[in-house]
């Protein structure tokens, strides 16, 4: 550490009264909040739904107050094992002066969108009792220019080694697992993402092929059906290298881990033993069939039959952005099996084989058709609209044995498929501050590499200060559904934080690269295409924040 350098004296100190003052404030932004859609003890749909910008600015400051929690454990963390070096306390230093600024002065829900104290009823004695002395140093001495300047000199240095701080997973199965999945992504995935990308191609079946042997499919199924028995942190250390080679190869064990889960959580017995371990050896490659055309979020509206006729459902209907659905052998397809239950309790879980496709004839499945959505980014594995008209499901398919269970089964995978969905995008937020920090040092403007120029090097600093802050989140998820602790708060969290640091980040990068990052041959061009999906897919923000609203105003029920 430098003589010179821009830590705050008593840093740990300073977080920990800053870390209090900003929980108090949070307690009053959720009283306020409460006080203007809570009726009776419970969340009044309309009010809640009038008032979104209120009870969504409730959600960002609990995220906030949630990611200060996070990277002061993950600081003391650092400390009680001697490695909490100057980097990481200046990250530190910094994501507690930028949330802590924010929270008291405004927290930006969107580019259009900037909620204040005062738009959730906080007075301005509030925001006053706020400004303690902690939260008073570190608002004016964290988020400096010096300090970002230092954070840009040391990720600079570190760059050649991939070091952009100590994440402290504190466990050292997971840093092996970290390292030989770095590794593989750097040998088989980075030299080629940006043509498959650009080719609009599906990922090679020689790469599904080595993720399997590497045990991805299985990553969190029991051993006893052939996984690895592994937890979601692993899960989270596994999907962000991969997705910061590429989201597509991310998020080609998203469909596997949902599937897995539905019919861990929820399967009979001949289900497990029958589908688990195919799934885990990736010889059976499952799709999610949940979304249709004008539903999207809203799924008590689907209108997807399936009719039971002697040992087999009829399915007919339509199905839309389903991820893979050529390449795969199974779906897990939502539809409504009870035509006399409105809403939910119609809705049942099916567990639907099919033909692999092949390029020449991808949907080969009789009574079911299909064509591809052509998209921006996320191209590995490609979207497609769905066509079923008498498509036919074994009777022995439906999850559980048991109708009217489709919503049930899919609510307990959402806290697993949000905490996987934050880990690509802590990925893709690595990726994009890897390639533009790469960028800035090779840049040659007026005699210097631009990352020299301090709104060039400012922009990286940040980049790898929200990435860290991303991370966090994601591990506390993985953690916590580690311990068997409902965590959908936090899953909702860590998805909606981490899905805008990935956009942001690719943004920036792409800013650094200046006209280059907008030719379609800079890798950075496709990961800003990819980061932008985050903020949409598995919950899109809005709906999100939504979420965790409820859930904070009525304690999880």
């Amino acid at each position: 550490m430098t003589d010179n350098s821009p830590i705050i004296e008593g840093l740990m100190p300073a977080c920990e009264d800053a870390l209090e003052s900003a929980e108090i404030l949070l307690g009053k932004i959720k009283d306020c909040v409460g006080t203007r859609v809570i009726r009776e003890g419970r969340v009044n749909a309309q009010l809640i739904d009038a008032d979104q910008f209120a009870a969504h600015g409730l959600s960002w400051a609990a995220t906030y107050v949630e990611a200060l929690r996070q990277m002061l454990g993950w600081g003391q963390r650092l400390q009680t094992n001697g490695n909490f070096g100057e980097l990481e306390q200046l990250i530190l230093q910094s994501a507690y002066g930028e949330y802590l600024s924010q929270l008291y002065g405004g927290i930006p829900l969107s580019q259009v969108e900037i909620v204040r104290p005062r738009d959730l009823g906080i007075s301005s004695k509030d925001t006053h009792a706020f400004f303690t002395a902690g939260v008073k140093k570190l608002v004016e001495g964290g988020n400096t220019n010096a300090a970002r300047m230092r954070i840009a000199k040391l990720i600079e240095e570190g760059a050649d080694s991939g070091y952009f701080g100590d994440p402290c997973l504190d466990d050292e199965m997971l840093d092996m697992v970290r390292d030989q999945f770095r590794r593989f992504v750097s040998e088989q995935v980075l030299p080629h993402a940006h043509e498959w990308h650009l080719k609009d191609e599906l990922i090679p079946m020689e790469i599904v092929e080595q993720m399997a042997e590497l045990g991805v499919f299985g990553l969190t199924i029991p051993e006893e059906f052939g996984g690895l028995g592994m937890g979601k942190t692993a899960m989270c250390v596994v999907t962000e290298e991969l997705s910061r080679g590429y989201i597509g190869v991310g998020s080609l064990g998203t469909r596997s881990e949902i599937a897995a889960e539905l019919i861990r959580l929820g399967g009979t017995d001949e289900q497990k033993e029958h589908y688990l371990p195919k799934i885990a050896s990736g010889e059976i490659l499952p799709t999610a069939v949940f979304t249709e055309p004008g539903t999207g979020s809203d799924l008590a509206s689907l209108k997807t039959r399936g009719v039971l006729e002697g040992e087999v459902y009829k399915i007919t209907g339509n199905k839309t952005w389903i991820t893979h659905a050529a390449r795969s052998d199974m779906m897990t397809l939502l539809c409504r099996t009870k035509a006399d239950e409105p809403g939910y309790k119609g809705l049942s879980m099916l567990l639907a084989e099919k033909p692999r496709g092949t390029e020449d004839d991808p949907f080969p499945a009789d009574g079911m058709t299909g064509g591809e959505i052509e998209v921006l980014g996320y191209r590995g594995m490609k979207e497609y609209e769905l066509g079923f008209d008498g498509f036919e499901v074994a009777k022995d398919g439906l999850l559980g044995g048991e109708e009217g269970q489709g919503f049930k089964h899919l609510m307990a995978t959402f806290e697993s498929a949000r905490i996987q969905t934050a880990a690509r995008a802590a990925g893709v937020a690595q990726s994009a501050l890897e390639l533009g920090l790469a960028y800035a040092r090779e840049r040659i403007q007026f005699g210097k590499p631009i990352v020299e120029f301090p709104r060039v090097a400012g922009k990286l600093a940040w980049m790898a200060v929200e990435t860290m802050v991303a991370k966090q989140l994601s591990y506390f998820a993985g953690r916590e559904k580690d311990s068997d602790r409902r965590c959908d708060i936090e899953a909702g969290m860590a998805k909606l934080l981490a899905a805008r640091v990935a956009w942001s980040n690719a943004d920036n990068a792409l800013q650094v690269h200046g006209g280059n990052g907008y030719a379609l041959e800079y890798p950075i061009s496709r990961v800003l295409c990819d980061a932008r999906i985050l903020n949409i897919f598995e919950g899109a923000a809005e709906i999100q924040a939504h979420v965790i609203a409820r859930g904070l105003l009525t304690g999880r029920n």
